[in-house]
């Protein structure tokens, strides 16, 4: 059976296609705007349980000095000043290590040679030359 044994023209098919196609696009529109509000929502979520992580993360050594301190006292039954002094230079040596490492592995990386890829991007530039847009006049652009 033709669509023309049913009574709809051919014309009348194109504009309830088009109409169907016009519709699926808004829905597809419509589905990807929810899943970017999705992903947005788990981003905040997700950023949000970074930032306490973080807080905590920065606050756990201040009880954590503070115990070391403190059982040092006790272990060793030392002078709470003493203690102090013993935890702040283990925490030096440790600062003074990671940062001999840091400069080692900073000296063994390449230094950047921007001069040569500068010149040879003024040197691809220079040889460059602007094309005419179309539907343009000669007369509608502005003076070089």
């Amino acid at each position: 059976m033709s669509a023309a044994d049913e009574g709809r023209s051919i014309g009348k098919l194109v504009a309830e296609a088009s109409g169907q196609m016009s519709e699926l696009m808004r829905d597809e529109i419509a589905l990807a705007k929810a899943k970017l509000r999705e992903d947005v929502q788990r981003g905040k979520k997700g950023g949000s349980a970074g930032a306490v992580a973080l807080v905590f993360l920065v606050l756990a050594p201040f009880p954590l000095t503070a115990a070391l301190v403190f059982w040092l006292r006790n272990w060793w039954d030392l002078p709470l000043a003493i203690a102090f002094l013993i935890v702040g230079a283990l925490y030096l040596v440790v600062a003074a290590v990671a940062g001999l490492v840091a400069k080692r592995e900073f000296q063994r990386m390449p230094k950047p040679d921007l001069g040569s890829s500068a010149k040879e991007s003024a040197a691809v530039l220079s040889n460059v030359k602007p094309r005419p847009r179309e539907g343009v006049d000669e007369g509608d652009r502005l003076p070089a």
